[in-house]
């Protein structure tokens, strides 16, 4: 399947400072006395979220306002060499510009480019915290030097901070690195880190340091993620939403890691065990792993380790004397009968040996060795069937794993999803899983420490060598060598779990945006035996015209045959909607026989089957209780199952998406991190299709940008007080909408014109002013809208940004076009002229913008009115006839429906009652159209593919097919 252009490789997942990893939960030798073997981690809460600005906001005086003259924004320079000062001027287009490198400043900009800024060894985190430096301008008085506008080529930017109708002219930076930062109070030097944040960053995402430096800035200042991937593609090198997710939960993940190590820190040095090395030594780890080795020796236990209870003996000295001095090394002087520990030359010895391989065992060049060197070798995990298992276990869930009971693959080429099954086998005590690290790796590393890292200075007494060389072996058989296998597990774990959340968000996207089936009357059918089948007709606007039950299979079809004939001919509808729950396939038998038989005509009656996850438990949720409070909670399900074709985004975001079965192994994975990572997938997909916010539900207009459920609640009682919105300035009239959450979700929301003209000529022009003033009863002055705001804005059915809307009407005057021509093909057919006279980056330049701006501008003119990107999407299949398992042969060529995309294949309803699989060798870039390559999504549910039937499996009930091509 395709991915992502530049799809993350590895992303560690965030953790709150409560909760600890897996690889932190478990114990080593280095703690207790033996060693345990690593076990998958349960069901771990996390918790990532957008970042949040750890300085409290200050309150702002007021101060007259000024075109030319304002209170100058704090900044902080990510980067040494750039210019951070911030010259303001009166200008038209407020978007912020931060470009990569221009091709004619190539030579002098590469350089900077490609080499990253020096910086200090030890770089404070808080430089990604919004910390000031002394470089920085004084925020004392404006800067508004005139020298400084003329000596640079100024570009229009947009003030984040503040509403859009301010604007804030900046830098241009050629490079795209943000050249200004908001809100820089100090902060707190416990957050000092030896790592650059966004060097760490791009590192681990494989983004480009501009990139990740802009999205630090972006997500600082609480911008969500269809706003950053719709509005500001220039500064994110028009990455994608799956992309952006990713990085988000590195950037969380890294800051996870300062903070804990910030708190590791204040807990050693109250007590007293902080000495330099160690500070440099947490201070240098990047990942969770790095600290808890390096603070493990130091955590508090019962006993405490075996080199900790040596020291406690006063072996220390001993043990660093025979590194260093070994002449004078005298063990029998330690000896002390009456004392355990020191009663013999053999307890002192083992003393020793357990303070030198803790040494050896915490040295940072010591493990990067081992670490490379297991980089070079063939390191195999390896499961086998549990002895517990084969004599107590039940034989179904045994038989599950049969492919683990002999399995071992190198952990280079293992899969996501044989990880995660070998886990949850694990956890169950059904597999017994061991890291195979060859003895080779054992060999050379003991040399290694012999003699090169660890040789003596001194010339050693054989006995000595002896203690000396044993101390080496046990340093990596009881300490190294469980927290290799530790960590390869942790990462192969984490890294199969974050698949398994980005392909669930993948799989939920896909089946959001699946094209609505509008302009007809459907009937919902929720098939049931011995209860009957519900029905359910939508009318072509979702009001529910009538709901019964049936009862098919009990003998009684013919007479409700009837019943539904007459319920398809009052109500005109010819679309059946057969829900793929329990006696689905009787229910399709029964309706394609009919429809054969012409039944129903006149009518031209089809049927589809829909996914029915997650309707049942919507129907007894309180939303639904709400929103049809008469309705039998069976009766409600089968209205569900209806409306998920007729407008799947509106229905489906009412239902939790874990219950709509397009995961895999959603339970074994972070609930949080999954609810997360599909919550953002559901703001994107509602965003990216937009709302018309006059006639939006309450829960679709919760999920856009921007807003959540009190926001969407005033907005939705604003309506109902004043009336319908009439344009997008009239949102900043409602209750918790600031001007942040304006610049988030404004674009999003959609006003149809026609509606909004309807409204206007049924009331005088006073009277909207006179509703409005009555609803806006006890507010400020500033919040009473002027009569310019009274006026429908025609760009408001667009997907132009309000911030952009100057540059929109300056392009429309550039081609002599009329707002009130948007999407007629007289619009199209002038902005066609002129670019191809100008072409995209001349015009703009002309108009002194981004060609990201311009495109979304010419989309939004051009589109036509009431455009719905789902349009480009799959539609339901719609059939007649029915198509039984046993009619299946190898080499037939079928159409179907993807069900559900894993990384091992994908399922296809191929309409006789059994999803077949696509493994994944099947699924060539070749067989793939061009429109899913570039939408990265390769296949997911509800995309029509053709198929050939490669093997039928009739006793085990198995299909395996051939991707032929998509649909």
């Amino acid at each position: 399947m395709s991915s992502l252009p530049r799809r993350v490789k590895s992303v560690a997942k965030a953790s709150t400072s409560e909760e600890l990893p897996s690889f932190l939960n478990l114990t080593s030798e280095s703690e207790e006395e033996e060693e345990e073997e690593w076990e998958p981690k349960s069901k771990i809460a996390r918790r990532p979220h957008l970042p949040k600005k750890t300085e409290a906001k200050t309150k702002k005086a007021a101060v007259p306002r000024s075109t030319v003259a304002r209170k100058m924004v704090k900044k902080v320079a990510i980067k040494e060499e750039m210019d951070v000062s911030l010259p303001i001027a009166p200008v038209e287009d407020s978007k912020m510009q931060l470009l990569k490198p221009k091709e004619e400043n190539a030579d002098t900009k590469s350089k900077s480019l490609n080499r990253m800024p020096e910086v200090p060894k030890k770089m404070e985190i808080n430089s990604f915290q919004e910390k000031n430096q002394n470089s920085l301008v004084s925020n004392e008085k404006p800067s508004t030097s005139v020298s400084v506008v003329k000596q640079e080529k100024c570009e229009e930017e947009f003030a984040f901070d503040e509403p859009p109708s301010k604007k804030i002219k900046l830098n241009a930076c050629p490079e795209g690195k943000p050249v200004k930062n908001l809100g820089g109070n100090k902060i707190k030097e416990e957050f000092e880190m030896n790592w650059d944040i966004v060097q760490a960053l791009s590192e681990i995402t494989n983004v480009e340091p501009w990139v990740c430096a802009n999205l630090l800035r972006l997500f600082q200042e609480e911008n969500t993620i269809p706003f950053i991937a719709r509005y500001r593609k220039e500064l994110i090198n028009n990455l994608e939403a799956d992309a952006l997710r990713e990085v988000q939960h590195a950037l969380e993940e890294l800051r996870t890691v300062a903070r804990k190590t910030h708190t590791m820190i204040q807990k050693l040095k109250k007590e007293g065990k902080l000495s330099s090395s160690l500070l440099k030594g947490l201070l240098n780890c990047r990942t969770l792993e790095e600290l808890d080795h390096v603070s493990a020796p130091y955590k508090t236990g019962s006993k405490g380790t075996k080199a900790q209870r040596a020291k406690q003996l006063g072996l220390e000295p001993a043990a660093l004397s025979l590194l260093q001095n070994p002449v004078e090394l005298n063990l029998f002087s330690y000896i002390r009968p009456n004392t355990k520990g020191l009663a013999n030359i053999q307890e002192v010895e083992a003393g020793v040996q357990h303070i030198l391989a803790d040494i050896f065992a915490k040295d940072k060049d010591t493990l990067d060795f081992i670490r490379k060197l297991c980089q070079q070798r063939y390191i195999s995990i390896q499961s086998t069937l549990a002895k517990v298992s084969s004599k107590n276990g039940n034989e179904k869930d045994i038989d599950k794993f049969q492919l683990y009971h002999e399995f071992s693959c190198n952990i280079k080429n293992i899969q996501h999803h044989q990880i995660l099954a070998i886990n949850r086998g694990e956890n169950l005590k059904i597999l017994t899983v061991k890291v195979n690290i060859p003895d080779g790796v054992k060999n050379e590393f003991c040399w290694w420490c012999v003699n090169e890292r660890w040789k003596p200075k001194q010339f050693l007494k054989p006995e000595f060598m002896r203690l000396f060389r044993s101390s080496v072996e046990d340093a990596y058989k009881r300490l190294i060598y469980p927290l290799l296998c530790r960590e390869f597990r942790s990462k192969l774990t984490s890294d199969a779990e974050k698949e398994s959340v980005m392909m669930f968000g993948r799989n939920l996207r896909q089946l959001l945006l699946t094209s609505p089936v509008r302009g007809r009357a459907l009937m919902g059918v929720d098939p049931g035996y011995r209860h009957g089948c519900k029905l359910a007709i939508i009318s072509p606007t979702s009001q529910i015209l009538h709901t019964d039950v049936v009862y098919l299979h009990s003998g009684q079809g013919f007479r409700e045959a009837e019943k539904i004939k007459r319920l398809l001919l009052q109500y005109n509808c010819s679309t059946v909607v057969i829900g793929n729950g329990t006696a689905c396939r009787e229910t399709e038998a029964y309706f394609a026989d009919l429809i054969m038989k012409k039944y129903f005509a006149p009518l031209d009656v089809v049927y589809c089957i829909a996914n029915e996850a997650g309707a049942s438990i919507y129907s007894v949720s309180p939303e639904a209780s709400k929103e049809m409070p008469d309705l039998d909670p069976n009766l409600r399900s089968a209205v569900s199952i209806a409306r998920r074709v007729q407008d799947p985004l509106a229905e489906l975001v009412k239902i939790e998406p874990k219950h709509l079965g397009v995961g895999m192994y959603q339970h074994d994975v972070s609930q949080t991190l999954l609810k997360a990572t599909l919550d953002s997938v559901v703001e994107e997909c509602v965003s990216f299709v937009g709302v018309d916010i006059n006639i939006c539900s309450e829960i679709l207009l919760r999920h856009i940008a921007g807003l959540n459920t009190n926001r969407a609640k005033n907005i939705i009682e604003w309506r109902e007080k004043n009336g319908p919105f009439i344009n997008r300035e009239q949102l900043k009239e409602v209750k918790g909408l600031g001007p942040k959450t304006f610049q988030q979700c404004a674009g999003f929301i959609r006003f149809n014109q026609e509606y909004i003209k309807t409204f206007c000529s049924k009331n005088e022009p006073g009277s909207r002013a006179l509703l409005t003033k009555a609803g806006a009863l006890g507010k400020k002055k500033s919040k009473l809208t002027s009569c310019a705001s009274q006026q429908p804005n025609p760009l408001d059915q667009t997907c132009i940004h309000p911030e952009s809307y100057n540059i929109a009407m300056r392009f429309l005057s550039l081609i002599g076009g009329n707002p009130n021509d948007i999407g007629k093909s007289d619009m199209q057919q002038k902005v066609n002229a002129v670019i191809q006279k100008e072409g995209m980056e001349g015009t703009a330049t002309k108009l002194n913008t981004t060609v990201h701006t311009l495109q979304l501008i010419i989309d939004g003119l051009t589109q036509p009115e009431g455009y719905d990107i789902r349009t480009d999407f799959d539609k339901p299949d719609f059939k007649r006839s029915i198509v039984c398992f046993e009619d299946l042969s190898a080499g037939a060529v079928l159409t179907g429906k993807v069900e559900n995309a894993t990384p091992f294949g994908v399922f296809v309803d191929i309409g006789v009652g059994k999803a077949g699989l696509i493994p994944v060798r099947n699924i060539t870039e070749a067989k793939l159209s061009k429109v899913k390559k570039r939408r990265s999504l390769g296949l997911g549910p509800g995309e029509r593919v053709e198929v050939k039937v490669l093997n039928v499996d009739i006793p085990r009930l198995r299909i395996t097919l051939d991707l032929i091509r998509v649909l």
